[in-house]
């Protein structure tokens, strides 16, 4: 399957740039550009894209209210959002507006490929300290809850355990260590966890559970023993 993907940036050299290694590639395709947020709505209104690289800061339309009102749309495409810093505000506000990852703007070639096609198979595109940088910017000590009322009443008591992992970053491979579990039935657990609360992904899963108020922020990551669960 040919992934169609869209440019979204303000400067013309890195569309070009993209354009250009993406063009390369035998299983993709660039379908459309566009140089500011309102140009690129109104293109992929028309447009069918899989994939939009979406910058963050731009005229008219910024890349957060754009992302934000194509995630509405009912056959949206998934978002990756590009960015000249590694992590900041703007990137935290692109996520909880429904963007399946960031990447910099000088990541290699190889690694915007390879988070185009992370994002196009379903999957958030996050390195592992971008991940862990995000979870202590929204994600700090886990809260006590209620198991039978809230946001988490639809998951069982094993889902629970995997919801509480996931907003601690851990990867499938760590959960399975630390629950005791084969990593195929964590990917089970994680597919219904996302199933049942609606969300794409487990960048999701962290926004989720900060504007669910089951976390607190602004401190480092609590220990385990805070876990409420």
């Amino acid at each position: 399957m040919t992934i169609r993907v869209f440019i979204v940036d303000d400067q013309e050299l890195v569309r070009a740039g993209c354009e250009m290694v993406i063009a390369a590639q035998p299983d993709m395709e660039v379908v459309g550009t566009a140089g500011d947020g309102a140009t690129a709505l109104e293109r992929l209104a028309v447009t069918r894209a899989d994939v939009v690289l979406m910058d963050i800061r731009m005229p008219r339309v910024d890349g957060v209210e754009a992302t934000r009102r194509l995630r509405a749309r009912s056959d949206q495409p998934r978002v990756l959002v590009l960015t000249t810093f590694d992590f900041d505000e703007y990137v935290v506000a692109a996520l909880a507006a429904g963007a399946s990852g960031f990447l910099v703007k000088d990541a290699p070639a190889d690694e915007l490929l390879r988070a185009i096609r992370s994002v196009a198979g379903g999957d958030a595109a996050l390195s592992p300290s971008s991940t862990r940088r995000l979870i202590e910017h929204v994600a700090s000590d886990l809260l006590p809850f209620d198991p039978d009322q809230g946001p988490l009443v639809r998951l069982t008591e094993r889902e629970r355990d995997v919801f509480w992992a996931l907003v601690r970053g851990r990867s499938n491979a760590e959960i399975a260590t630390e629950l005791h579990l084969a990593q195929g039935t964590v990917k089970l657990h994680v597919g219904r966890i996302l199933t049942k609360l609606e969300l794409e992904d487990r960048v999701q899963v962290v926004i989720f559970a900060y504007e669910n108020r089951l976390v607190r922020a602004g401190r480092p990551l609590a220990g385990e023993s805070d876990q409420q669960a």
